[in-house]
């Protein structure tokens, strides 16, 4: 579903007509080997193409207007080979809206120092133009990522590859639709917020039905296509002997199917990437979709739960940024905690709903009694997650700002087996500790819904939050109480005082 070959960046040099056809001629060259460099490494996801060097005001102009036109176009990387005087930026930048990235870079690693000559400085000056450059985005408070070093240092290809994931979501997230099945779970506050807001600094839209929209659409699904799809579960996962042919538990599977296959039209009709679903809304439908849930953010669809459209469309993002990589992303919660005294750790889960993208083996298709909703017993993915590395990460809106809040997390294995759980589950130890993430989340109004991942970093989101202009915030290794609330504090400052810049 997502490709991220259908996008490319474009590799943009400044230069100016003062050094001559000869050197502006080498300028191009070296350009064109950088890209060609950048596109055989493998690391960058999207398609690198090589734009001429820009030498005047009204080419940048050109330039940056083209790239807002260009739908597969989600950003530029920004290079000065020599010096390029930056008045002549101030229009194209004033007119761009797409992100860039400042590549802080040099064609040549070494200094020939036998033979350099003044020829050689004034043709790679990088280190005098790119400030230059720097000096105006600064002057233009303009929002942007700086990565230095050579560009074939692996550390510059990674922070590379990690930028334009983040822009592809970006630029996704533009026309993301979301469809919101079924309102706001009731006197719940944090998954509420100002959808007209979010439309306007974010890109995405939102979308209200009532749950008999979605219900005429599983209605219209035929037996065969349950055939079909009820097939296709055998084939993929481990099926509980009570809902294989014969069971006494099979109609509940083929009532799952049908509730998929409705809600997968319905998106599909409306183009929509994101949705959201309430326990409290189930009016017609037999079950809470769990299984159907849980399939569609397999095949990238954003989600959020009791009707939380922040996070469904922060999921997508994340479905987005990781396309391609090994593993995946989905929607959590931080349901309890095992507070041990030497150990203490969160398992994470929601009443049905984690994406199969990060389990650790083969799911298990099984059916449990739900005590909530009122509704009949619900089919669903059981699962455990891997060991290693992973980020939660929430978005709030704090009413004159929307924020991001990401705590990096390392999952481990349950300390024994959960035989009386039958849910999707992640166990993990946040990071510095469970105390002080707790305390730090808690403090920053973190939500109890998250977009979770084990193959994204906390530079991928912060490059995210950063084209969004959205506030964010990290609880890491190094988060001290102390300074956690300073970092609120002068926040707060900052954003109340932003508009007057």
């Amino acid at each position: 579903m997502i490709d991220l070959k259908e996008y490319e960046v474009w590799f943009v040099t400044g230069s100016q007509e003062l050094y001559g056809e000869e050197t502006l001629r080498q300028v191009a060259e070296d350009s064109q080997k950088i890209v060609e460099g950048l596109s055989r490494s493998g690391e960058l996801p999207v398609r690198v193409v090589f734009k001429p060097v820009v030498t005047s005001p009204q080419a940048i102009y050109n330039l940056c207007t083209d790239a807002n036109n260009t739908k597969g176009c989600i950003g530029l990387i920004t290079w000065m080979h020599t010096f390029s005087p930056a008045k002549m930026w101030i229009a194209g930048l004033k007119a761009l809206q797409k992100p860039f990235v400042h590549l802080h870079t040099q064609f040549n690693r070494n200094l020939p120092w036998a033979s350099i000559d003044m020829d050689f400085m004034n043709l790679n000056q990088s280190a005098h133009g790119d400030r230059e450059f720097g000096f105006i985005g600064s002057r233009m408070r303009l929002e942007r990522k700086v990565v230095v070093g050579h560009w074939q240092d692996e550390d510059v290809l990674s922070q590379l590859a990690t930028w334009t994931r983040a822009a592809c979501a970006w630029s996704d997230l533009q026309s993301v639709r979301v469809a919101r099945f079924g309102d706001n779970m009731r006197e719940v506050a944090v998954t509420e917020g100002d959808k007209v807001e979010a439309q306007i600094r974010l890109g995405y839209s939102v979308y209200g039905f009532g749950i008999g929209d979605l219900v005429d659409a599983v209605d219209q699904v035929t037996d065969a296509e349950i055939d079909k799809l009820v097939a296709e579960y055998e084939h993929r996962y481990t099926v509980a002997k009570t809902l294989q042919k014969g069971g006494d538990q099979r109609p509940a599977l083929r009532e799952a199917a049908r509730i998929e296959l409705g809600m997968r039209a319905f998106l599909q009709d409306g183009r929509f990437t994101a949705f959201t679903t309430s326990f409290e809304d189930l009016h017609g439908l037999v079950q809470l979709p769990g299984l159907a849930v849980q399939r569609l953010m397999a095949d990238g669809y954003g989600f959020g739960a009791e009707g939380d459209w922040k996070t469904a469309a922060l999921v997508r993002a994340m479905k987005v940024m990781g396309a391609g990589l090994e593993g995946g992303a989905s929607f959590m919660e931080d349901y309890t905690y095992d507070l041990d005294l030497k150990n203490p750790k969160v398992l994470g889960a929601h009443m049905l709903e984690l994406c199969e993208s990060i389990a650790d083996k083969k799911p298990s298709l099984e059916m449990h009694p739900l005590s909530i909703g009122g509704k009949a017993d619900p089919v669903r993915l059981v699962f455990g997650v891997r060991s290693g590395p992973a980020i939660n990460a929430t978005i709030l809106d704090m009413g004159n700002r929307f924020r991001m809040v990401v705590n990096e997390v390392d999952v481990v294995q349950p300390d024994g087996p959960l035989p009386k759980l039958p849910v999707a589950r992640a166990v993990w130890i946040p990071r510095p500790d469970l105390k002080t993430a707790a305390a730090a989340w808690i403090l920053a109004g973190g939500a109890h819904h998250t977009g979770f991942s084990q193959v994204l970093t906390t530079g991928h989101l912060e490059d995210f939050a950063e084209m969004a202009g959205m506030e964010f915030l990290a609880i890491t290794d190094q988060t001290h109480i102390t300074e956690w609330k300073k970092e609120l504090r002068w926040n707060e400052m900052y954003y109340l005082l932003a508009k007057g810049l």
